[in-house]
């Protein structure tokens, strides 16, 4: 009799680990599956905001149309110790004083200094306080899928602590589209004139 009961336990306990290892198997194909979804569903996202972001500043490839528009040079060149640099962010002070974040309207559009003076449009720059967004909204904000990166003030602009996205639109970035640094950028053309 005991022997009896240790082997239906025993077959019990095999059928309820085969029932949870199909279970796991399956939900693990699952998260396979979602996962992939998700990393699609990001890229075309993604490839969504730089068509938009192109399509919206391609006119300001010619600065003197940003700087009609109302953008204006501030913070100079920014660079980083080792990380490359961010370039020349032409603000638009109307927008970044709205608060409003659209793919359309970036509050920075972004430029490199050539050897020869001109300046080469590589990218936007959408930008929200942090104090003003938060009174609305809960966690960081997103950009057609995108989250913002977080400056904490006191930063090296000056600012108080605000939320960045920089889409690198014009310029290819081997470390990613929305990255803050780019290493391929470089103020030393600006940093050659403007000592």
């Amino acid at each position: 009799m005991t022997v009896g009961r240790h082997a239906t336990a025993f077959r019990n306990s095999c059928i309820a680990a085969l029932i949870l290892t199909s279970m796991w198997t399956s939900r693990g194909w699952a998260q396979d599956d979602h996962v992939h979804m998700t990393t699609a569903a990001s890229s075309a996202q993604a490839n969504a905001l730089i068509s938009v972001v192109r399509q919206a500043t391609e006119r300001f490839k010619n600065v003197a149309v940003a700087e009609s528009e109302g953008y204006a040079l501030q913070f100079g060149c920014v660079s980083g110790d080792s990380s490359g640099a961010m370039g020349l962010h032409f603000v638009n002070g109307e927008i970044v004083g709205s608060g409003v974040l659209d793919p359309a309207r970036p509050q920075i559009v972004i430029y490199e200094p050539a050897a020869d003076g001109s300046l080469k449009l590589i990218g936007a720059d959408f930008l929200v306080f942090a104090d003003k967004w938060n009174k609305k909204h809960t966690g960081p904000p997103e950009l057609m899928g995108q989250l913002f990166h977080l400056f904490p003030a006191p930063n090296r602009f000056g600012l108080p602590s605000f939320y960045t996205l920089h889409v690198w639109a014009w310029k290819d970035n081997p470390n990613g589209a929305f990255v803050n640094w780019h290493p391929d950028v470089s103020c030393q053309n600006f940093n050659d004139v403007n000592p």
